[in-house]
């Protein structure tokens, strides 16, 4: 991609509305040190430097539209607890609003705890819920979407399979009509995915959704096509880690590959949410979905290369376009 090129797209990020669907969840980063193990059990003891609380999930999806210069409208759920009450107060750093944020008494806010200890992961605790959220929140959520899709550019639906994104929650952005509907998807969720304007997903995701064949080169073309036969969706995205991505069309049958632009991989926590992010503001932006495939390879490619949740600002974009 021309950098002129490239500049022209990133500017038209500013102001863009991106409707974000999806499950919101706390990132927590223990950090510290090990110079022992422990007399109870064969386990290192870590000795505690610092703890952070960053946006995971559909939230790093809004804070990466944000960094990029976008205007995220996030609507999610979270408990009726402490953590859903910190989760705002992050969401409130981050420069995001929270009035779309709604919450349940009967779940509990999502966090994943990451312990970590000279820069490498060493255990990972999750505290969740997986079941639908209640019907009266439901209602809300959709009652919630149906008033600010209108105004927006795209509708992003963030699924990370915690329970917001239903049948019931989908349906308005469904119904858009006019405007690209993008998904980072889960694969027992995939049919509630049918008519969307983009699927984006990652290795594995796409092996398990084209009926469980091995993607490689040979395969590639026929998996994707069966993949988009099923959602039928014009375009889909698949996020191949060390080897790029790929994007397909339905209507030509042209599939592209994208070589990653990464310089080291250090952590690929969030990176998909980087990808789809970047694709949905280039859409919104007028970028061709090969355009915004690109961009959302440059911002994967620097993400990637931090430890922990991270955004991409439109300069480092622009300055990796121009490497």
């Amino acid at each position: 991609m021309e950098l002129k090129r490239a500049r022209r797209i990133v500017s038209a990020f500013r102001g863009a509305r991106i409707c974000v669907l999806g499950d919101v969840m706390l990132d927590l980063f223990v950090r510290g040190t090990v110079s022992r193990i422990s007399p109870e059990a064969p386990v290192p003891v870590v000795e505690i430097v610092s703890e952070d609380f960053c946006l995971g999930g559909a939230g790093n999806v809004a804070h990466n539209i944000a960094s990029l210069g976008g205007d995220p409208f996030l609507v999610s759920v979270t408990g009726s607890d402490h953590n859903g009450e910190r989760l705002r107060a992050v969401m409130g750093q981050c420069g995001l609003r929270t009035d779309g944020i709604l919450s349940d008494p009967r779940r509990p806010t999502v966090v994943k705890s990451r312990i970590i200890a000279h820069n490498q992961q060493m255990i990972r605790v999750d505290r969740e819920c997986q079941s639908p959220v209640a019907a009266g929140v439901v209602r809300r959520l959709v009652a919630i979407l149906e008033e600010n899709i209108r105004g927006s550019r795209a509708v992003l639906v963030s699924d990370y399979a915690k329970g917001t994104v239903t049948r019931a929650t989908i349906a308005p952005a469904r119904r858009a009509g006019g405007i690209p509907v993008l998904v980072d998807p889960k694969v027992a969720s995939a049919n509630l995915y049918k008519g969307a304007t983009i699927v984006t997903p990652n290795l594995k995701e796409a092996e398990r959704m084209g009926l469980g064949e091995i993607v490689d080169d040979a395969s590639l073309k026929r998996v994707a096509r069966r993949i988009m036969s099923r959602l039928q969706c014009p375009h889909l995205l698949i996020t191949r880690g060390e080897d790029g991505m790929t994007l397909c069309d339905r209507a030509s049958g042209e599939v592209t590959h994208i070589p990653a632009q990464a310089r080291e991989v250090y952590d690929v926590t969030g990176a998909g949410d980087t990808v789809i992010a970047t694709l949905a503001l280039a859409r919104a932006a007028g970028a061709t979905w090969l355009e915004g495939a690109t961009l959302a390879n440059h911002a994967a490619g620097i993400v990637v290369g931090r430890l922990g949740t991270a955004t991409v600002t439109s300069e480092e974009l622009l300055a990796s376009v121009g490497a």
